[in-house]
């Protein structure tokens, strides 16, 4: 999947099949409406094209009105979503910046200067509460009339319903913020995930092995940065880690801004994901983790952030965690085991 920063760009297709969307988790709901984009740019001979935006529309109107409670819990970070987007077969996506020149553009030269002139949109497939340019005036009915005056088909999609519910990226941040990770997995189609580069932290998993008998190496932390304030999960959770070893590596994570020491210690305000593999693959060695790209489900919340008042009760807790966290893992084991059987 080629990837785009606006659409000023040589190597940008001329014609497309177009969906337009925050694709916030790319969930369910999403993924329907890709299959559905994938089939009609084939019938047509057009190379398929996601147009999202960064930051999200609700963050931006958040920040200028200087009330970020307004601003939506993310799910995933930039990276995961078009790492999704290309897994469903999308051959080209488009990351629009919202800034104050979109937010102030028309319904029309929405149309006319991104749809027809930047993408040269001949097909363009939204949802049904689809609204667009300034103060959210465009419709689908204006976009429809537009698409016949301007030599381009419009469609809509009908919500997608798992077992009754409405699949939406509202539904799946109720259930990451409230822990249902079985349920925010029904609804994402696959287990919620976040991915990227090991980054250096402080190091302090490794101090601890001080006050841990039989842990000479502490607890190594795998660290990665959530590139957004306001994760929709946090807390911490038994989880699987991919991109180590030939298999998943079982581990327990902290998503959140690490209370446990200091409460002014939030990393400069980042959000960090720090992962704690039961087993390190000794083939890694002590440094042989940094600067992978890894993958980490979140399978199961065990419990929110604490604040710990010491190192050696920060080194019990986490030593706990990794406790139910193998526990966790045991009783999927032989849920496994008797549902095969």
């Amino acid at each position: 999947m080629q990837v785009f920063r606006g659409f000023r760009h040589p190597g940008i297709a001329p014609a497309c099949a177009l969906t337009i969307g925050n694709f916030d988790g790319v969930h369910r709901g999403h993924q329907a409406m890709l299959a559905l984009l994938a089939t009609e740019a084939r019938q047509r001979g057009l190379p398929s094209c996601v147009l999202t935006f960064e930051p999200h529309p609700r963050d931006y109107f958040a920040a200028l009105a200087k009330r970020p409670e307004l601003a939506p819990a993310r799910i995933g970070t930039l990276r995961d979503k078009l790492t999704a987007l290309a897994a469903c077969g999308v051959d080209q996506a488009v990351v629009l910046p919202f800034d104050a020149r979109l937010a102030a553009q028309s319904p029309d030269g929405f149309i006319q200067q991104v749809l027809v002139d930047g993408l040269g949109a001949r097909y363009v497939l939204v949802g049904d509460d689809f609204r667009f340019g300034a103060k959210r005036a465009g419709d689908y009915a204006m976009l429809d009339a537009a698409g016949d005056s301007r030599g381009f088909d419009v469609a809509r999609m009908n919500s997608y319903e798992v077992h009754g519910l409405r699949v939406s990226s509202s539904a799946v941040r109720e259930a990451l913020g409230q822990g249902r990770m079985a349920d925010a997995q029904a609804l994402l189609g696959r287990p919620y995930a976040i991915s990227g580069h090991v980054v250096h932290g402080r190091k302090l998993g490794r101090a601890l092995g001080a006050s841990a008998p039989g842990r000479d190496d502490g607890f190594r932390t795998l660290n990665l940065r959530f590139k957004h304030w306001k994760p929709a999960a946090s807390g911490i959770f038994a989880v699987l880690v991919y991109g180590l070893a030939e298999r998943p590596l079982q581990g327990v994570a902290n998503l959140g801004v690490r209370p446990s020491l200091d409460a002014n210690d939030v990393n400069a305000g980042r959000v960090l994901l720090e992962t704690h593999c039961l087993e390190w693959p000794a083939g890694l060695g002590g440094e042989g983790a940094y600067g992978k790209i890894v993958r980490v489900e979140l399978l199961h919340k065990l419990h929110d952030e604490l604040r710990y008042t010491s190192l050696e009760a920060l080194t019990s807790g986490i030593a706990k965690d990794g406790d139910d966290a193998r526990a966790f893992f045991a009783s999927t084991h032989r849920q496994t085991t008797r549902d095969r059987i």
